[in-house]
């Protein structure tokens, strides 16, 4: 089984919180993935190499649902600094590791920055860049990511993100850098572009750190933890490893045709060079995942904060709570794991204040007085039924039940063109000024702060209703019950 955590890295007066997964046991080995993904990209893999090790892969800074740097222009080595720091907060002497691209030129520059750190490293693949490419990748690869009024940038990574299958660099549409890989499959766009969305401009940063990055193989005779360099056919770093020069005599250069040989190759290279297995330090006490049997529901769900509860609404996130209030995503909300793939009874609200209470129960908190955000006012009122507390009544959004369950939420399936990234964009811009959302006049205008139509603020909403998988049936639960009461 796979867990999910976070731990604080460096001092407190500078902590930085980090997100990881977790599984397996045996030597510890540490996953760095490449840019602009998550850990999440590691997932099938973490689960076919943890019964060889205790796996850690934490998502680099920015990226996932880690803290970005603080550096206004970070480089490799402050991402490498970042591995170091990560295994210093889990209590690591040493670890083995795997990176993938930007992973692997990452811990490169951290093996050399530390040796002493790594029992051995796997790449898959290791860029060797000319100058001449630093210039171009400098001026063109990474522009700022900003979110815009009206949502222009999210037309703009969907072709971005969608065109990198098609040409490399992804800006040089040309015959000459077409790649054997296209594809038009929203569905492998998709979990790209929702990473590049949670890492905001850190997409741009942390994509540019690693290709201004310098060849950091070490001279013969400098300390060194063993290193394969691997690429397949089809992956344009294939071309580099020509590039790569001398390599210290502990190193291994391994061109393979297929990434399954790759990751045979990076298997056998780890198991044989395994570091000393020891124990992680314990879990965050203000924030985290508690795994929840309740209802159907067979999971992680993200909690955070401490003291009386928050419920969001559907399509929201525990992250719209007060900074004083526990709060829990949802199943299929925010961080939490979503609904099972047939969800049978999901459909009444006490299935949903089940998974609630369980939870509180696992996490040993009882609070007094609960509060309900929008439509999850009615879920609230079930919970505080429940644990014998007092439920603080939220306003519930205007409209008619019969408008709200045919209207109250847009279909969101990813289609081709990314016209569904658009279409929550301008949800989340209507529901600020209207009364309900989708029935925007006169009649209907609400009062708001202009800081709340700022695009900063609105892409923390849409990042929100992208990740709500289940905002659809738990929306419905709440309008049924809301009928239910008014009966």
């Amino acid at each position: 089984m796979i867990t999910r955590h976070f731990i604080d890295v460096g001092s407190k007066r500078s902590a930085r919180r980090v997100h990881y997964r977790r599984a397996g046991s045996g030597p510890p080995l540490v996953m760095v993935h490449q840019s602009p993904r998550s850990s999440a990209e590691y997932i099938p893999l973490i689960e076919r190499w943890a019964e060889h090790f205790t796996i850690f892969a934490p998502d680099t800074p920015g990226f996932g649902d880690s803290q970005p740097l603080s550096h206004p222009k970070p480089e490799c080595e402050d991402y490498a600094d970042a591995v170091i720091a990560f295994l210093d907060a889990l209590g690591f002497g040493q670890v083995a590791a795997y990176g993938f691209h930007s992973g692997a030129i990452i811990l490169v520059t951290a093996a050399r920055r530390a040796p002493e750190r790594f029992s051995a490293i796997a790449c898959g693949g290791y860029a060797i860049w000319t100058e001449a490419e630093k210039a171009d990748f400098g001026a063109h690869y990474t522009p700022p990511f900003v979110p815009r009024p009206y949502g222009d940038h999210l037309a703009w990574l969907w072709g971005r993100i969608l065109e990198q299958s098609w040409f490399f660099p992804w800006y040089r549409a040309e015959p000459g850098s077409r790649l054997g890989v296209a594809h038009a499959d929203p569905q492998r766009v998709q979990p790209i572009v929702m990473e590049c969305l949670s890492a905001g401009d850190s997409f741009s940063k942390g994509y540019a750190a690693v290709l201004r990055a310098n060849r950091d193989i070490p001279d013969a005779g400098a300390p060194t933890p063993p290193v394969l360099i691997s690429a397949y056919d089809g992956d344009p770093l294939k071309a580099h490893m020509a590039r790569l020069g001398a390599v210290p005599p502990s190193w291994r250069i391994a061109p393979v045709e297929t990434p399954a040989e790759l990751e045979a190759e990076a298997l056998a290279w780890l198991l044989a060079h395994p570091a000393r297995a020891v124990d992680a330090c314990g879990p965050l006490v203000d924030e985290g995942f508690l795994p929840v049997i309740a209802a159907g529901f067979d999971g992680l769900l993200h909690w955070k904060g401490v003291g009386d509860l928050f419920v969001h609404a559907p399509g929201s996130a525990g992250s719209a709570a007060p900074a004083d209030m526990l709060a829990f995503d949802l199943p299929g909300h925010g961080l939490s794991d979503p609904w099972p793939e047939a969800p049978g009874g999901f459909g009444a609200i006490t299935d949903w204040a089940t998974v609630i209470l369980e939870a509180l129960m696992v996490l040993d908190a009882r609070p007094s007085r609960v509060m309900g955000e929008g439509w999850g006012d009615a879920l609230a009122a079930d919970v505080a039924r429940g644990l014998g507390a007092v439920h603080c009544p939220a306003t519930r959004p205007a409209g008619r039940m019969a408008d709200w369950r045919a209207h109250g939420l847009p279909d969101l399936t990813p289609d081709q063109a990314g016209t569904h990234l658009l279409k929550a964009w301008r949800m989340v811009r209507a529901d600020t000024c209207f009364d309900p959302w989708f029935a925007p006049c006169a009649a209907h205008a609400r009062p708001f702060d202009p800081a709340d139509l700022a695009p900063e603020a609105l892409a923390v909403r849409h990042l929100a209703l992208m990740r709500a998988t289940a905002a659809q049936p738990y929306l419905a639960a709440c309008l049924a019950a809301s009928l239910d009461c008014a009966a």
